[in-house]
């Protein structure tokens, strides 16, 4: 979207009547990410912002409308959390089970203790990269690697004292489903959720898809774990072929902004297509009332890193490549914002003050 475009688009939304945020938010949060594009800083984003029946989907830069991205821990919530409340809503496992009960190897000392609830709330225990991570990474492992390196880890603190970010506890969560279910978790997520929802642009890995059709990251303000920039991690960063094509279940899934809509809505109206209402709303409730962070069923629950202005009751998601996603039950509204700069840049500079526009509007 270029300087003219954008006039000409904020010229027609103020004929119409906007029942989501209001124009002048509107028109501030399409300003703060045209101007990072008109910069050169930001290369493409797509924002998505719906409220009820209303929708507005606005493209930035080099992306279209259905580009997809790479969602970063957006990927937990979508691929992980999801896949396990199924299993739960069939019965098939429940959340206060062990996970050694799936997991037989990961019994030493207090790792019999962590539960599957534990694994996605961040309270096992666990550390969110293994210490050789990168060394991983560079000699293109596959994920079977990190889950052997997961399960032999050492816990920073015992199961269920506190709350710390955890990515392996998100892949060993993983990999309970994919035993459970006796499938691949890709092939698991696109028969029972994204052909459920009709997201048709979302996928764990590339499946069909090709690179080439991604949204690149831009790379040079990479976190640490995906290289940090380093020239010498562009065989494993988060655009080289290996991350990619891996799947990683705490990072690795693709899918456009309208798709990532689709997914949060799919828990402000319960429609039975994945999840009963009951197991749902589950998801989306505080499962760490008394501890420093918030959380669901993988998802981030409470306004704190959302939209300072949502409710108590919203629910959603942030991604270290760039993207932010959140629904408040409280005003029906639905925010996606995915961007191709990192978020230890886009953060405070687009991702947090566009959505707290949004959620002041809303």
């Amino acid at each position: 979207m270029n300087r003219r475009s954008l006039m000409t688009l904020l010229a027609g939304m103020a004929t119409t009547k906007n029942r989501g945020a209001s124009l002048d938010q509107m028109q501030n949060a399409l300003q703060i990410i045209q101007a990072q594009i008109d910069n050169s800083t930001l290369h493409a984003a797509v924002l998505h912002v719906r409220r009820g029946d209303q929708v507005t989907q606005h493209v930035f830069g080099k992306a279209s409308p259905d580009s997809m991205f790479l969602l970063g821990s957006i990927t937990k919530p979508l691929t992980v959390a999801l896949p396990v409340m199924i299993l739960v809503d069939r019965g098939e496992l429940k959340l206060s089970d062990h996970a050694v009960k799936y997991l037989p190897e990961f019994n030493e000392g207090a790792r019999k203790d962590i539960t599957i609830e534990q694994l996605l709330t961040h309270t096992s225990g666990l550390p969110d990269q293994l210490e050789n991570n990168n060394a991983l990474r560079a000699s293109h492992a596959p994920l079977s690697e990190f889950v052997k390196g997961a399960m032999r880890t050492p816990l920073v603190f015992a199961p269920g004292t506190k709350y710390q970010y955890q990515s392996m506890g998100i892949l060993l969560a993983a990999e309970i489903v994919t035993r459970v279910a006796k499938t691949s978790l890709p092939d698991f997520l696109q028969r029972h959720v994204f052909a459920q929802l009709g997201m048709s642009r979302s996928v764990l890995g590339l499946g069909g898809f090709k690179k080439s059709a991604m949204i690149p990251v831009q790379t040079e303000h990479a976190a640490p774990e995906s290289g940090a920039g380093d020239p010498k991690a562009r065989e494993w960063d988060w655009n080289s072929d290996y991350w990619r094509h891996l799947g990683a279940p705490w990072g690795g899934a693709h899918s456009s902004a309208a798709d990532v809509a689709t997914f949060l809505r799919s828990f402000l109206h319960p429609e039975g297509k994945v999840l009963r209402e009951d197991a749902a709303r589950r998801m989306i409730q505080d499962h760490t009332p008394t501890l420093e962070a918030h959380r669901g069923i993988g998802f981030v629950v409470g306004p704190a890193g959302l939209g300072k202005d949502c409710s108590p009751r919203v629910f959603g998601h942030a991604g270290s490549t760039g993207t932010l996603a959140w629904a408040d039950p409280a005003t029906d509204t639905t925010f996606v914002l995915l961007t191709s700069l990192p978020k230890n840049v886009s953060g405070g500079l687009i991702l947090h003050p566009v959505a707290d526009l949004v959620s002041a509007g809303a």
